[in-house]
């Protein structure tokens, strides 16, 4: 016997982020109760964003176009490239500062056990873009994590041998932090990236 659309709807939920059983019960219900004609909207909106939006042929990141309007936009400063692992991560740091360079989305981070490599990360296109002229600093701006670590690393040694100098973002005590709540992998990186004052 197949499953209701009832049911059929809350499971599509469900493969939101953070989305469970109960969550998803709770959209779906909201939706067939009250938001009718918004949950209309939304499917379509849904439905043209997952045939419309395609990646960025510089900077891989989400868009509609070849080449987003980030890439194409003339004020940017083409010798800072930011790598980082997602769109969202853009979105974070355009929010909270005041960087203008362009950006390059991994859409991952390495993970070879889960079969997760340089191809499926586009280490080739990025390959190009440290090739190109004017680039003269890489700013890694991954996770902390094993992982982010480890991608770090590649990309850093793919940048050193295109003569391209790389930072990293700082790591370590967030503003307002106190010390005897942190952990130890942060206080350890705070150490080892402590700055003359």
């Amino acid at each position: 016997m197949s499953e209701s659309l009832l049911t059929e709807l809350m499971d599509r939920f469900c493969v939101l982020p953070g989305v469970g059983p109960k969550s998803a019960q709770r959209m779906a219900m909201h939706l067939l109760q009250r938001e009718r004609t918004r949950g209309l909207q939304l499917a379509q909106v849904m439905e043209r964003a997952m045939r419309e939006i395609g990646n960025c042929e510089r900077c891989r990141t989400f868009t509609e176009l070849a080449v987003c309007q980030r890439c194409q936009d003339p004020e940017r400063d083409i010798s800072l490239l930011c790598i980082v692992e997602s769109p969202s991560d853009i979105l974070a740091i355009d929010r909270a500062t005041e960087y203008k360079g362009l950006y390059f989305v991994l859409m991952g981070q390495l993970s070879p056990l889960d079969g997760i490599g340089p191809s499926e990360l586009g280490l080739d296109v990025l390959q190009q873009r440290l090739d190109s002229p004017g680039l003269e600093e890489l700013i890694i701006a991954t996770s902390s994590t094993v992982e982010g670590e480890t991608t770090a690393h590649y990309v850093t040694q793919m940048a050193r041998a295109a003569q391209v100098a790389v930072t990293r973002l700082a790591q370590g005590v967030p503003m307002g932090g106190e010390l005897e709540y942190l952990d130890g992998g942060t206080l350890q990186h705070a150490f080892k990236g402590r700055q003359q004052v």
